[in-house]
């Protein structure tokens, strides 16, 4: 016997209209996922900003303050110039430490004569003492045989714990502070001869193996030589090519493989410039080791791909009826050129200049292959002689094992960060200032 099916509902094909609704959906959804995506990349890049920041200026805030002693110091005129002429020599090498140690004992209440005591108490202020109130001296001679309140730096393991960079509750052997220790330090506190001062030192002190008297005095002074160099070098060479490059060369197979060498130049890695300055500058050509000289052409040859990029974009952007106008009125081309064109593209020049310089000035690597890692406690006077730069400073902070240069680091590295904000926020200013719409 044939069982009989009954046929079930049959599915309506959608319409034309159906069909166009649905894809406008999908599209509108992807759009919304695909904005959802741009705005989440934006919002991690900015968190991780901040964040990197945030951990920059929460270590290196602390270093543009420094403990500091007030100490009345006798300047004993048997000490400093026993033959009472004020000559020079005795000045710069008369024994200043035990002026200090004489000055904090009273100021402690120690017993001067008792060595162990004043031992442990001549650990709280720095190594460098000596050349605190030697600085005083030889500023002002007449003060010899006086008693002189004089600031002196307290030493970088007691400007952390005063900081709160180590715990006081501490044992005493890890800490390295004695109980004792800490009791003249809060004696110190509150007779208030122990405060926070704002740290000079670290703007224009050289290079030390004490924190507390490191600074980055010198590496800004080979920083500037290495700039000026750049600027005298690399932007009217850089100037000079792209003009050419954009207004007189043919358009052949030599003056592509040029560009596309030139764009090339702009992606290679930075140490390979520091090899290149090594081998030419430094084996070859014989200049001074760790000179700023050197830095100065290595990071030339590093900044001119910039600069030859820049130029010609801005030179592309003036439009061909200003160079038209001018064939027009009989001018010649290199009147063109220098009287119409470049004045046109001098903000785009200027933008792409000032973004090459601030590049350069944040370079370490091609500087650490010239050997600009110097120990240079002196300012150099010339750029033969040895110096080192900002971001090379930075780097040596960041590998020493003292307490004390973690927060040199970070607050060098905030002053580097600042000066390359600023030299942007030039750019953009330039720019929006002398810039044309066409």
């Amino acid at each position: 016997m044939a069982v009989e099916t009954v046929p079930g509902p049959v599915a309506s094909k959608p319409t034309p209209a159906e069909i166009i609704e649905r894809g406008i959906k999908r599209r509108y959804a992807a759009e919304r996922r695909f904005r959802l995506y741009g705005i989440g990349a934006i919002l991690f890049g900015i968190f991780f900003l901040f964040y990197l920041f945030g951990s920059i200026v929460a270590q290196g805030y602390t270093a543009f303050v420094q403990t500091s002693w007030q100490l009345n110091v006798f300047l004993d005129p048997k000490v400093i110039d026993p033959s009472g002429k004020l000559d020079e020599k005795e000045l710069l090498t008369a024994n200043y430490t035990v002026l200090a140690k004489n000055a904090l004992a009273e100021a402690l209440g120690i017993d001067p004569k008792s060595r162990p005591k004043t031992r442990e108490a001549m650990k709280l202020v720095s190594r460098d003492v000596d050349l605190d109130i030697r600085r005083v001296v030889m500023a002002d001679p007449s003060l010899i045989g006086k008693t002189v309140p004089i600031w002196v730096l307290a030493s970088g393991r007691v400007d952390s714990l005063e900081k709160g960079q180590l715990d006081r509750n501490l044992p005493a052997d890890v800490r390295k502070i004695s109980d004792e220790q800490l009791s003249w330090l809060d004696q110190g506190w509150s007779k208030g001869i122990l405060a926070f001062r704002f740290n000079t030192g670290l703007f224009v002190n050289g290079a030390s193996s004490q924190p507390e008297t490191a600074g980055i005095g010198v590496a800004m002074v080979g920083s500037l030589y290495m700039m000026l160099i750049v600027v005298v070098l690399a932007v009217p060479l850089g100037v000079a090519a792209a003009v050419y490059l954009e207004e007189f060369a043919p358009q052949n197979f030599f003056t592509d493989m040029i560009e596309v060498n030139i764009n090339n130049l702009a992606a290679v890695p930075s140490i390979v410039f520091g090899l290149l300055g090594l081998a030419i500058f430094i084996n070859f050509a014989g200049l001074p080791r760790s000179a700023s000289l050197v830095g100065g052409l290595v990071l030339t040859l590093m900044t001119l791909p910039t600069i030859i990029i820049a130029t010609r974009a801005a030179l592309k952007a003036v439009p061909p009826s200003i160079r038209e106008a001018a064939y027009g009125v009989g001018a010649s081309k290199m009147q063109t050129i220098s009287h119409h064109v470049l004045p046109l593209a001098l903000p785009g020049i200027l933008t792409g200049t000032i973004v090459g310089l601030a590049q350069a000035l944040g370079e370490t690597a091609p500087l650490l292959m010239i050997g600009m890692v110097a120990f240079v406690v002196e300012y150099p006077t010339s750029p033969l002689q040895p110096a080192t730069a900002l971001p090379v400073q930075i780097y040596m902070w960041a590998t020493s094992a003292e307490r004390g240069f973690v927060e040199r680091t970070s607050g060098a590295a905030l002053i580097l960060v600042g000066v390359l904000i600023c030299m942007n926020l030039i750019a953009v200013i330039l720019r929006r200032r002398f810039e044309r719409r066409w």
